[in-house]
């Protein structure tokens, strides 16, 4: 793809306090201090089964998984997959625009 950034960076909880540190001016502590509070605030509504809805980026949905019946490959053998809870997300159409080589 031409004149996309192709970088295989990844940007962690740290670069985000220092986005806000440098961005805010807020000291490196307080910044911290605020970004661990909003993604606590997103755990705990997702832990309760609520849905995240961030305008303009997307949608973090919990979904249910009911127990089911599924295959080793290896050995074919029937194994029971354990109920369990996932994680998704869905971007909004501002950002797959903005991905897609849009303004938004």
């Amino acid at each position: 793809m031409s004149g996309q950034n192709q970088s295989n960076s990844t940007m962690t909880k740290a670069d985000i306090v220092e986005k806000v540190y440098d961005k805010i001016g807020f000291s490196k502590k307080e910044a911290s201090e605020y970004v661990e509070m909003v993604f606590d605030s997103i755990k705990d509504t997702l832990i309760k089964g609520d849905k995240v809805k961030i305008s303009g980026f997307g949608n973090f949905i919990v979904h249910e998984k009911k127990s089911r019946i599924g295959r080793n490959p290896q050995t074919g053998e029937q194994i029971t997959i354990a109920a369990r809870r996932v994680l998704t997300f869905r971007a909004s159409q501002v950002l797959k625009s903005i991905l897609n080589g849009g303004n938004g």
